[in-house]
């Protein structure tokens, strides 16, 4: 009998994505998995449920729950969704497991083998998998056309009549997938773009985007791609440096996040006193707290003349690319180990290892069971 795999409609506030959009429920149908597809799930990421009638079974949530052999989400589960999952079905979802000890613990005791799509393992062979890596392109292209929305001014040089109108200076702080995506988007406005990384091997990518590296002498270069934490003698040397260029600038977007904790507190209170009025500040880690001391996560306000703004839950703002690319990283995750519609978990593949949260009774990740023991 194939495996049936399942996608939910979401449920948490303001989540607009879809687990898989048609193409990937056609593709998942072609390796002869049967798909059940829950009635209105693609509709808020503007999949109609006509287009999922072709090839997969639309139906409620309660017969979704019950016969799915894998379970395919955006956003984790409640606990009471949890409770409605098959015992020893399997879950793929982006689970946050350290806001969510109780969920983590109930996944446990029902058995269920549950993949945080988070933790997939940043090496070049699950590059098309990384979820991470292509919500934060969404999110990165949001936050530049936020900014030149929210700044004060124009972003691009403007010659009238009237005379000459200076083009916007943006700093960007951080340059991973996210911070270059808002590079190349402020610079496709018209912006003069300066960004920062502790990272130095990222001034290769910052200036062949056409930005302009700034320099603070620290460097904090860590495994997996990401950075470490400062020492306290670097913050204040990386701030004193920032500062200057933060204060030149019309809009300020922050972008530093290290998975799993709050985000490292880049622009101080000071930083934003010392900036122009009419000036913006797009805090895109302000779902992990913020790079802002000032930032609210999930308002928008002013502070001094400066406008702050800490969006939550960016790539729902544009659910269907944000689905389509989500659904790739979910197929290219699973899709090698189905077989004439069996799937069979290869459990010495270090992307399954790794990214595994909860498998056999057990917590699998180390991290989480630490915080749950």
């Amino acid at each position: 009998m194939p495996v049936r795999m399942a996608v939910p409609k979401e449920t948490v506030s303001g989540e607009r994505r879809v687990a898989l959009d048609p193409t990937m429920v056609e593709r998942f149908a072609k390796l002869g998995v049967e798909i059940l597809v829950e009635k209105g799930a693609g509709l808020s990421a503007f999949f109609a449920d006509d287009l999922y009638a072709k090839t997969s079974r639309l139906v409620d949530h309660q017969t979704l729950c019950t016969e799915a052999d894998v379970v395919f989400k955006v956003q984790g589960p409640t606990l009471e969704e949890v409770e409605l999952l098959r015992d020893g079905s399997i879950l793929l979802a982006v689970l946050t497991p350290h806001r969510n000890l109780d969920v983590v613990k109930r996944l446990r005791d029902k058995n269920i083998t549950s993949f945080a799509m988070e933790l997939i393992p940043r090496i070049s062979r699950a590059q098309s998998m990384d979820v991470l890596s292509s919500q934060a392109a969404v999110a990165g292209y949001f936050v530049a056309l936020r900014a030149a929305v929210l700044a004060s001014g124009f972003f691009p040089m403007l010659t009238t009549a009237a005379g000459t109108i200076r083009p916007s200076k943006v700093v960007i702080v951080g340059a991973g997938v996210a911070g270059l995506q808002a590079i190349a988007t402020c610079r496709r406005l018209g912006a003069m773009v300066e960004a920062y990384d502790i990272r130095p091997a990222a001034r290769q990518e910052i200036e062949s985007l056409g930005a302009k590296m700034i320099d603070t002498g620290v460097n904090a270069a860590a495994e997996g791609g990401y950075a470490r934490e400062l020492t306290a003698e670097e913050r204040q040397k990386q701030a004193d440096v920032l500062a200057k260029h933060i204060a030149a600038a019309n809009a300020v977007i922050t972008t530093a996040a290290i998975p799993g904790r709050a985000a490292p507190k880049i622009v101080t209170a000071a930083m934003v006193d010392n900036m122009k009025r009419g000036a913006v500040i797009i805090d895109l880690a302000a779902e992990s707290g913020g790079n802002c001391e000032l930032t609210r996560p999930g308002e928008t306000y002013e502070h001094n003349g400066v406008l702050l703004d800490g969006p939550l839950n960016i790539p729902s703002n544009f659910p269907a690319p944000a689905s389509e690319m989500y659904a790739k990283n979910l197929f290219n995750f699973l899709s090698p180990m189905i077989k004439d519609g069996n799937l069979n978990l290869d459990w010495n593949d270090e992307v399954i290892a790794k990214s595994a949260l909860t498998h056999g009774g057990k917590i699998v990740h180390e991290p989480t069971s630490k915080l749950v023991g």
